[in-house]
């Protein structure tokens, strides 16, 4: 990925609205509640009936220019809603924010990380509309657990600098939606995981760049306190982090973009800190559904002046590449910067987020299991994360 024009790299610092239509959008229960939508919407398909009612996108919106959107996707009507977040909270000033950084659904409410605005949105997933917000300074991702969110945070103003503080990940009360404890990490935390009793914290190190945190942090959740440090020797600038159903870490390296290391997946033992093996796979975005995992990877190299688009998808169970090319009808070669994945988890369908120039609108392209191209839709600026909506939640 090309770091000033991304806000996934670790140059990121570098980097009345009309009610019109009425649809329905599901709730969790068997219910469905009335909503009113932008009248922004494409029939992209036909109807779907599953467990799984749609999904919502969150686009990240170019760095500064306060242009982060939610888009939901309907699969009962085969509906593509875009901007749905204006349409739904017209009075909130400034709309959703700068930098949509991550989006999930948890406990009956929804939270969309506004990584430069400082604040975690917190809406009902119903309807998209706005229930409070929690100020969190440069935060990053999200992950709920028990009675708790956690957000992981940069904490210190978002910029290049050598003296970068540490990081740190805040936990969040669902019920009251008050940030209720703190536990200093490493520097620039991104992703966590949590299995057992242990929350895992991937550290970028990115403002301090070029020295980069090779440390994963481990707290333990039943004191919020750091129990452990992972230190991955091999590598460094971590990014994404996830586990399978054995208990082992998959981690993400982003590189350094001058080929002192490259883009990197590796799965790593939690209780003996080593790395079990280095996958060969670059990753920018990765979606694991059950154990297996789905990759994409733009990395920008300063050497050449290019970025290098790569498709993976993984068994984790077995730690072997199973396809570099999961799309097989030549779309990839429409698809400029591929920048978000998810997979549906009943349909298998995937989908591939383009974000082209990260200066226009993108698209979003929806796959067979097959890999064959079902539709595709313009979405807002840099679309990236996905939080699927329905009775699986």
């Amino acid at each position: 990925m090309k770091p000033a024009k991304m806000t996934h790299t670790t140059l990121k610092s570098l980097a009345a609205a009309m009610l019109l239509p009425i649809i329905g959008i599901a709730s969790t229960s068997c219910e469905r509640d009335e909503v009113l939508i932008d009248i922004v919407q494409s029939q992209v398909t036909e109807p779907v009936y599953t467990d799984v009612y749609g999904f919502y996108l969150l686009n990240e919106g170019n760095m500064g220019s306060n242009k982060s959107s939610i888009d939901y996707f309907d699969a009962t009507k085969g509906i593509y809603y875009r901007n749905i977040y204006a349409a739904r909270n017209p009075t909130v000033v400034k709309e959703l924010g700068d930098v949509g950084n991550d989006i999930q659904i948890y406990g009956g409410k929804m939270y969309a990380v506004i990584n430069c605005s400082h604040k975690v949105e917190v809406l009902t997933p119903d309807s998209a509309k706005r229930i409070t917000r929690i100020d969190i300074p440069n935060c990053r991702y999200v992950l709920g657990h028990g009675p708790h969110v956690y957000v992981s945070s940069y904490v210190g103003p978002v910029q290049i600098d050598p003296t970068a503080p540490r990081g740190a990940v805040f936990k969040v009360d669902t019920l009251s939606l008050a940030v209720v404890d703190t536990v200093e990490v490493g520097y620039q935390p991104e992703e966590m995981t949590i299995i057992g009793n242990n929350l895992y914290v991937a550290n970028s190190g990115g403002y301090r760049v070029p020295d980069y945190d090779n440390t994963i942090s481990v707290i333990d959740l039943n004191t919020f306190e750091i129990a452990d440090v992972i230190t991955v020797e091999q590598s460094a600038n971590f990014h994404r982090l996830d586990h399978d159903s054995m208990g082992r870490l998959w981690l993400s390296s982003r590189g350094n973009y001058y080929g002192d290391f490259d883009s990197e997946l590796f799965v790593i033992d939690p209780v003996g800190k080593q790395v079990i093996k280095t996958m060969g796979v670059p990753v920018s975005d990765m979606w694991a559904d059950g154990d297996m995992l789905y990759v994409i990877s733009t990395e920008w190299s300063y050497i050449t002046g290019e970025n290098t688009v790569s498709y993976a998808k993984v068994d984790m169970a077995s730690m072997e590449v199973l396809d570099r090319n999961i799309i097989k009808d030549g779309t990839d070669q429409l698809i400029k910067v591929p920048y978000g994945i998810a997979v549906d988890p009943v349909t298998k369908d995937f989908y591939v987020c383009d974000a082209k120039s990260y200066v226009v609108s993108g698209t979003i392209y929806c796959f067979g299991s097959d890999g064959i191209l079902k539709w595709s839709q313009t979405t807002g600026q840099i679309p990236a994360h996905f939080a699927f909506y329905g009775r699986t939640e």
